[in-house]
């Protein structure tokens, strides 16, 4: 991740933030030219096809060239800073001739109409944010940006982790266990691990080669705090940064009746996971609509209840434990398909995932072991994740290991839809708006709460007769919510 050169300046370049992925956009950079930076110290933040990552710099000097504007995408192994490490205050180049980075075009960029809510509660001047969880204001501020070069190829199937920052200067050298004082030797992702779960690397044991920090390591030091069967949940930490990184500018064509937008980061992601989920498992969807008043009443009693005091109470939250339920009566509908073996993986937790709509396009974050949760403490795990979504950081680790979905196209106002499956999973419950409509109940029509629930799921994986019965005993929980006591 670092050299040194002859004039003792070290050059940083972009590590492999992501796991595996080939390149990262530049979003912002926190230094410049003549600024000091220590070790540790986070000089920028990137965005690669799965999230916003800030950067920590692994040593102590004097910033003397940023080799890319921001907005630039960058190939992973790529010099973008240089930094003067030789110690004294006049080293290298003076200040005033030193490189800097252009200042972004301010052309105005088109701004679109927002997406109206349909949520009586939903004040005015505000949009959906969250595919299936509230609204959030629209605050978020557009950039303009030059025009990236051309991507480089699209992410590499399997992670190739970054080489650990080796720095040749005696005075910065780690020491091997990490645990004498000097900085503890971690390759970048497992340095962004321990810090969005709080863990100290000084105080980690390393059992990788030449004394290197693992994320196993990590894991392990946080495993006796965690509750049994419950993996650790990503902390939402402050940051400098903003609160969330804006899009790529629009680029207009000649005669304005044309705008591109490069497709680039989570955006390019999504389109390339949505195609290859698509075209890969054989999609089937089922529909019901049902009559949800005694569960919207229920959503009201909850939120008087003062173990849910300061907690976010809608009918999501249900839903959500409605599914969980479901999943619990009906296990073999939490699977995945191993193309490579020919298996089929039952898995015995439920990672929950919400598909969140951001300013970089949609993700989905999901809350680990959402099984072994509590109603209040599935009502505070939704809360953090629609919190950390909207502040744009939402880690990579939130967005793996996912094992079934729900988004909740209702909060736009659609009825249904057919939801595409996220890759890897085996169902995915689309939500629709919840609406008063005539419903013949108790022999008389009247009018009743009435939604239509859309379950995709993999055919690889799952027959008709189980999504089926996954489905109906969704239906039957949110149209008598007792039997999440009776079921569960």
């Amino acid at each position: 991740m670092t050299t040194m050169t002859d004039t003792a300046l070290a050059e940083f370049k972009m590590p492999d933030v992501g796991e595996g992925l080939t390149e990262a956009e530049i979003l912002k950079w926190y230094v410049q030219p003549g600024d000091t930076v220590t070790d540790g110290q986070v000089v920028c933040e990137v965005e690669t096809a799965k999230a916003a990552v800030e950067l920590p710099i692994p040593f102590n000097g004097v910033v003397r060239e940023l080799r890319f504007p921001e907005g630039t995408t960058v190939d992973v192994g790529q010099v973008i800073i240089a930094v003067d490490v030789s110690g004294g205050a006049g080293g290298g180049a003076p200040v005033a001739e030193q490189a800097t980075v252009p200042e972004p075009p301010t052309a105005a960029e088109p701004v679109t109409a927002a997406e109206t809510e349909t949520e009586p509660a939903a004040p005015e001047g505000r949009k959906p944010v969250l595919v299936g969880y509230g609204v959030a204001e629209s605050s978020t501020k557009r950039r303009a940006r030059k025009p990236a070069a051309a991507e480089a190829a699209v992410p590499a199937a399997e992670p190739t982790p970054a080489p650990a920052p080796a720095p040749q200067s005696p005075s910065l050298s780690p020491s091997l266990n990490g645990h004498n004082g000097a900085r503890p030797l971690a390759k970048p992702p497992v340095r962004k691990l321990a810090k969005d779960l709080g863990v100290d690397l000084a105080t980690v044991t390393p059992s990788g080669p030449d004394g290197i920090i693992t994320r196993e390591d990590v894991h392990a030091a946080v495993a006796p705090a965690a509750q049994p069967q419950s993996q650790p949940q990503p902390v939402v930490t402050e940051a400098p940064a903003p609160q969330a990184a804006p899009e790529p500018a629009p680029v207009v064509s000649t005669d304005a009746r044309e705008t591109r937008i490069p497709v680039k980061g989570v955006r390019k992601a999504t389109a390339q996971a949505m195609v290859g989920s698509a075209f890969t498992a054989p999609h089937v969807t089922e529909f019901v609509t049902i009559d949800v008043t005694r569960t919207m009443k229920l959503v009201e009693e909850l939120k008087q209840d003062k173990a849910f005091e300061g907690l976010r109470v809608n009918p999501l939250l249900l839903i959500s434990k409605a599914l969980l339920v479901a999943i619990k009566r009906n296990p073999d509908v939490n699977a995945a398909w191993d193309e490579a073996n020919q298996e089929i993986v039952q898995k015995h937790y439920v990672n929950l995932g919400i598909a969140a709509a951001t300013p970089r396009g949609l993700i989905v974050p999901n809350i680990k072991d959402a099984h072994a949760k509590t109603l209040p403490e599935l009502a505070e795990s939704l809360g953090e994740l629609v919190s950390t979504a909207r502040a744009g950081k939402t880690s990579p680790g939130a967005m793996q290991g996912g094992t079934v979905t729900i988004t909740n196209v209702g909060v736009f106002g659609v009825d249904t839809g057919t939801p595409i499956l996220n890759p890897g999973e085996s169902a995915i419950l689309a939500v629709g708006a919840i609406k008063l409509q005539p419903w013949v109940h108790k022999g008389k029509v009247k009018p009743r709460q009435v939604t239509t629930l859309a379950l995709s799921f993999d055919h690889r994986l799952v027959d008709g007769e189980l999504g089926s019965k996954v489905l109906a005993d969704v239906a039957a929980i949110l149209e008598q919510p007792k039997r999440l006591m009776t079921w569960a």
